[in-house]
């Protein structure tokens, strides 16, 4: 009789729903808090552009840049990576990588296309808008593709890398005192290209898959020099590096189509 109480009490207890957990309220402070120093360089380099403080404005992009690559670091070293977080980098991303490099690259050159004549000042405004909308884009397709393509690889251009681009060329003019209304063309071209790549198909290598714990001799050289080559010059250093990366997209990719291509000739050979 006891035993078959106790067979009673506990299908009951297997019966009986447990109650949901209950989700933690609130968001991760630490991560978020780099994210939001992010989103206010980018606020700040807009704020500048329109001030005619374009150096001010270029170097703010590149911080933003510093700190958009921490927030993702703390939040795993820490473990308190979260949906909230990824998206809030999203939306800070197109502020301070898409909406300030557009509108500091058209308030230094693109703007003064209207003097010439007001289709050219379309063209002007249209170049900008167009950067503003791959970075969108760009961002979209990479929270689409998390966890499905090979984390070696970005599938087009970072928009770090693009607004670094952009930002080093107009901190590199602006250092040598040259006005933008004397280089639109160069400017339109580097503006449109930018976008492009973003929403291309290129790979770019992520660096994700280097150890930074434990390196060679050799590569720990190779980066000190980099540190010394960006000290003594950082408008110049800075921008061929990151236009450098840029390039490297289609060079990258093409190695990696004629790399599958003799892939599938020997098969089809050995077959």
């Amino acid at each position: 009789m006891n035993d078959e109480i106790e067979v009673l009490k506990q299908t009951e207890k297997q019966e009986k729903p447990e109650k949901p957990k209950k989700r933690p309220k609130g968001i991760y402070l630490l991560p978020n808090l780099f994210t939001t120093a992010a989103l206010f360089c980018g606020f700040y380099a807009i704020i500048g552009a329109t001030q005619e403080k374009f150096e001010v404005a270029a170097i703010a992009i590149f911080i933003g840049m510093i700190l958009d690559g921490l927030d993702g670091r703390v939040a795993r070293m820490t473990s308190t990576e979260s949906a909230f977080g990824a998206e809030y980098d999203s939306l800070s991303d197109l502020i301070c990588f898409g909406l300030a490099p557009a509108l500091l690259m058209y308030e230094w050159s693109l703007s003064s296309l209207i003097n010439s004549s007001n289709l050219l000042g379309k063209l002007g405004w249209l170049a900008a808008f167009v950067y503003t909308a791959s970075t969108a884009l760009r961002l979209a397709r990479f929270n689409t593709q998390i966890g499905k393509v090979d984390k070696a690889y970005f599938r087009g251009l970072p928009s770090p890398a693009a607004a670094a681009v952009i930002a080093g060329f107009v901190w590199v003019c602006t250092d040598y005192q040259l006005k933008g209304a004397d280089l639109v063309l160069p400017a339109w071209v580097i503006t449109v290209m930018m976008g492009f790549l973003m929403v291309s198909p290129f790979l770019y290598h992520s660096f994700k898959n280097l150890d930074f714990k434990r390196v060679p001799f050799i590569t720990a050289s190779i980066i000190v020099m980099l540190f010394a080559l960006v000290a003594i010059d950082p408008p110049q250093a800075l921008f061929l590096c990151f236009l450098i990366y840029a390039l490297s997209g289609p060079f990258v990719s093409l190695l990696q189509f004629r790399k599958r291509r003799s892939a599938r000739l020997s098969k089809h050979e050995s077959n």
